[in-house]
């Protein structure tokens, strides 16, 4: 009888602190990560937009994805479809997160066609619409730093980790170990193709997740800016 009660508690043990010993590998340690660098500054902010509700949207002061949907909303239903399963279900519960996506003035029903489409019943109160003339569309996209350009229908299937002071945030140095250890020419990341599932459910999920344990490290007084990969760049190149 001994040996079951102790066996059960064994057990119970494992139970209990197998789930916690995972949540701590799967968190960065506060001096051992490199937090995710800012590729580019000054991210104009939405003034110029009109959303689909009656909030007022902006930039500053969130952790933002930004899309861009074009004259076509419904072209980009794959696109959105990834975007919410692959990211909006996994970060919606993080404090000051949002997903925003840009779309021309005249688009409004067809953009609620799309919502539908993606919702499947679920909570969108942190997924928002914006929509604005094409001009304006256009200095938001060139406020941004990306190798690709905006389509003709001002979309596209990128989008843009923004974070709380309006910095574009992505990675100076994407290459892979093999990569470096051939000594392949330094180059990054800036956005994120929704087509790509492996890039969003790996490389986006694992980046935003980096930049939210720098947010809570930083309210908790636990940051160190001076682990930026930027600074190690900066280095090699001087």
């Amino acid at each position: 009888m001994y040996y079951k009660k102790i066996s059960r508690y064994v057990v119970l043990g494992v139970l209990f602190f197998l789930p916690v010993t995972f949540l701590l590998f799967l968190y960065p340690a506060t001096h051992n990560y490199e937090p995710l660098e800012v590729v580019n500054k000054n991210v104009s902010d939405l003034q110029a937009f009109a959303s689909n509700s009656n909030d007022s949207i902006v930039l500053k002061n969130h952790i933002t994805v930004l899309g861009f949907l074009g004259n076509n909303p419904m072209d980009k239903l794959i696109a959105n479809s990834n975007l919410k399963e692959l990211v909006y279900d996994k970060f919606k519960g993080f404090k000051r997160f949002q997903i925003v996506i840009v779309a021309p003035k005249g688009t409004e029903a067809v953009v609620e066609d799309l919502k539908r489409e993606i919702a499947s019943y679920e909570d969108l109160r942190f997924w928002h619409f914006v929509f604005g003339e094409p001009n304006d569309i256009q200095r938001l996209f060139f406020s941004l730093k990306s190798k690709e350009n905006l389509n003709d229908d001002l979309s596209s299937n990128h989008v843009f980790v923004v974070d709380k002071d309006l910095s574009q945030r992505g990675r100076l140095d994407d290459r892979t170990d093999r990569e470096i250890e051939k000594n392949k020419p330094v180059y990054g990341l800036s956005s994120y193709d929704c087509i790509e599932v492996a890039e969003i459910k790996n490389k986006m999920s694992d980046d935003l997740r980096i930049l939210f344990t720098e947010y809570r490290q930083k309210r908790k007084g636990e940051f160190n800016s001076d682990t930026r990969r930027a600074n190690d760049l900066k280095s090699e190149t001087n």
